[in-house]
């Protein structure tokens, strides 16, 4: 399936498409994550989550993929991975631009994009804590930190992270009466 905004097409990624989500992947956490968590466990990480067969079970277990495509420089710039929780609730369990697209509109249009196909009423998505950027993103999205909370991945590597939660504007007004 494609969804065309503006320039920008998202693409349900598909098992065809998991080459182009392991070369976005290893780009996108290659150029953003050693300064953040150390280019080891960046590459334990890309070994643990971005192989083959990892993308393939994500995908057979409900995850669902899509891919930013730029029409204008026919290349794909970012991804997506969702997971429906039930009763109007999504995880994004992965979000990632190009780090040479970012600040470009692409991920607000990416959201968008998720907001219009899903019409949630939350979503929620875990980010390291020291990625600013992200976090910085996520805010002006409309998302708020809702805990903090560490994973123990394995090899002695944890996952620093702040749970963050978006509300539809009718489940905010909600809570406040």
């Amino acid at each position: 399936m494609r969804y065309s905004y503006d320039y920008m097409q998202f693409i349900q990624a598909s098992y065809q498409e998991i080459d182009k989500i392991i070369e976005l992947a290893q780009k996108i956490w290659r150029d953003h994550y050693p300064s953040i968590i150390g280019e080891e466990q960046v590459e334990f990480m890309l070994a643990k989550m971005y192989d083959k067969a990892s993308l393939e079970k994500q995908i057979q277990k409900g995850d669902e993929f899509y891919l930013a495509f730029d029409e204008s420089e026919n290349r794909y710039l970012g991804f997506v991975s969702i997971k429906n929780e039930g009763e109007s609730k999504l995880f994004i369990n992965k979000f990632y631009i190009d780090t040479n697209h970012q600040r470009s509109g692409i991920g607000l249009l990416f959201f968008d994009f998720i907001l219009r196909e899903y019409v949630p009423q939350e979503i929620r998505l875990q980010v390291n804590r020291q990625n600013f950027k992200a976090i910085n993103f996520y805010f002006k999205a409309g998302f708020k930190i809702e805990k903090v909370a560490d994973f123990d991945i394995g090899d002695g590597y944890f996952m620093n992270d702040f749970i963050m939660i978006w509300e539809s504007l009718e489940k905010r007004s909600v809570k406040r009466v």
